[in-house]
């Protein structure tokens, strides 16, 4: 099973994105609130419109909710964020995998990523490029975990 984990995501757009790249592939979509919006924004609903009937969500109130009920060491984290030391693509990711990505405009708490800087990861860009946007990070780093598990139970 592939986990993916907003915390407190902001712009309904990006999450309507997600959900559907979600519904697509399988993946679980945990959210971790508080959100920029409400779970019933029509933004967030035109994103994903067709795949709201195929997707597995779960909604949080808080990142210490979202840990207690999933914990470790059943569970697999592993944290986004430009201040990564490792690549995405160096790791090699294990069923139950939990990838966490933050907030569009301040990614994940701090203390969660220096606390768990083995477990950072981060997606290669230029040279005084910021981030990615959100929807496309995740995307991108979800087909790369689907691709390690031989896209197992997808159409190819």
């Amino acid at each position: 099973m592939l986990n993916i984990v907003l915390v407190q995501p902001q712009i309904p757009q990006n999450t309507g994105n997600i959900a559907r790249t979600c519904a697509a592939t399988g993946a679980k979509l945990h959210i971790v609130e508080p959100m920029g919006f409400t779970i019933d924004d029509k933004k967030l609903k035109r994103a994903g419109l067709d795949y709201w009937h195929m997707l597995s969500v779960r909604l949080y109130p808080d990142i210490e909710d979202f840990f207690y009920k999933n914990p470790a060491p059943q569970c697999e984290y592993f944290y986004f964020s430009t201040k990564g030391q490792k690549t995405y693509s160096s790791v090699s990711f294990p069923d139950n995998s939990y990838l966490i990505y933050g907030r569009e405009d301040a990614g994940l708490p701090e203390e969660l990523i220096f606390a768990n800087l083995e477990r950072c990861l981060r997606i290669p860009m230029l040279e005084g490029a910021r981030s990615l946007n959100l929807s496309n990070s995740v995307a991108l780093t979800c087909y790369e975990v689907l691709r390690q598990w031989g896209f197992e139970g997808m159409k190819k």
